[in-house]
């Protein structure tokens, strides 16, 4: 077992504090990878303060990982000692349901094994990538291309795949219509990401504070949910609308902004239940979807698309002993647009 240092929490009520975890021997398969950044998401802190279930404390978090290769298991053949890589939401699955056979490990039959917080092969709990290094099955590490900085790019393993999937599976592209509800860690790249596939693109926000960052992302235009004409003058105007807040939005007034055939697809996760009357789907045949993640071979698209496009995230980046006070920043979305852990400073 190697002890590594780490930054965890010791109760949901707690501050995350300094602390050391264990990792396990390097494998046939496995991959050691020194950390180099970890980004900042919504979800870590929906985790750590147990809002999402019960947790086993100590708990590092962290699921947008990106490093440098420190050390391979003597039958790895996807990476090398030195290749910049990194891990996503998730370090395994079953790999045999027709899910995971796809390239879909992220719907695993079985549950896939998330990064943190998780039950592993071996049977401890995942431990997160606040910490200086990880043990991953080389089959859930993926390239980071050399063209994309590390400390960007560690947002992408989360924040970027969950808006990029669903993109890419509704074809967001020339001549499609795409709306952004949200201008947010996940917005933000949504915008980037639909921008650069062709798509024309709208912000919907609650108010027109972020306008002038909306268009320099890539958006088109850009609109104030807050005013009720909003949703007159923009019905039935969209393909595509990603909502990506994590918070009750009235989901029948969404639907009436989209075209015929067109879908709404939820990517945040409001933690109360949402109601939709089934008529504003009848009339005009409009879908209501949600997209998690993406499989580990869309992740590596995604990223290999960033490099081609210039793609990375906009972050804050941080030290560790900032991690608290980036929390409550996050809670008040006072963060433009991910904060990253320069895990350096760790040691």
């Amino acid at each position: 077992m190697l002890t590594v240092k780490a930054y965890a929490a010791t109760s949901p009520t707690e501050p995350l504090a300094p602390t050391t975890i264990e990792r396990r021997d390097v494998g046939p398969h496995d991959v050691l990878i020194e950390i180099r950044y970890a980004g900042i998401c919504h979800s870590d802190i929906h985790t750590v303060r147990g809002e999402w279930g019960p947790v086993t404390y100590p708990l590092a978090p962290g699921h947008e990982i990106v490093g440098i290769v420190a050390e391979v298991g003597p039958e790895v053949t996807r990476h090398a000692v030195g290749d910049r890589v990194g891990v996503g939401c998730m370090v395994n699955s079953c790999r045999e349901c027709v899910n995971c056979l796809k390239g879909d490990e992220q719907y695993c039959l079985k549950g896939n094994i998330g990064t943190y917080a998780a039950v592993d092969v071996d049977g401890t709990l995942t431990q997160g990538g606040y910490s200086t290094h990880v043990v991953v099955t080389e089959d859930f590490v993926v390239r980071i291309p050399d063209g994309l900085a590390l400390d960007a790019a560690a947002p992408l393993l989360c924040a970027g795949i969950t808006t990029y999937s669903p993109l890419r599976h509704w074809n967001a592209g020339p001549g499609t219509r795409v709306a952004v509800v949200g201008l947010g860690g996940l917005g933000h790249m949504a915008v980037k990401f639909a921008h650069a596939m062709g798509a024309e693109v709208t912000v919907l926000s609650q108010s027109l504070k972020k306008r002038e960052d909306g268009l320099r992302l890539g958006a088109d235009d850009y609109h104030a949910t807050g005013d009720p004409e909003t949703f007159e003058k923009l019905a039935g105007s969209f393909d595509l609308i990603i909502n990506t807040v994590s918070a009750k939005i009235d989901i029948d007034a969404y639907l009436s902004l989209l075209a015929v055939d067109g879908t709404l697809v939820n990517v945040g996760a409001p933690p109360e239940a949402l109601a939709i009357n089934v008529f504003s789907l009848l009339m005009h045949r409009k879908s209501f979807a949600g997209s998690a993640i993406g499989g580990i071979r869309e992740t590596q698209a995604m990223l290999d698309f960033c490099a081609v496009h210039g793609i990375g995230s906009d972050i804050e980046v941080i030290s560790a002993d900032q991690i608290n006070e980036a929390y409550e920043r996050v809670l008040a979305s006072d963060v433009r647009y991910r904060f990253v852990i320069d895990v350096s400073t760790l040691n």
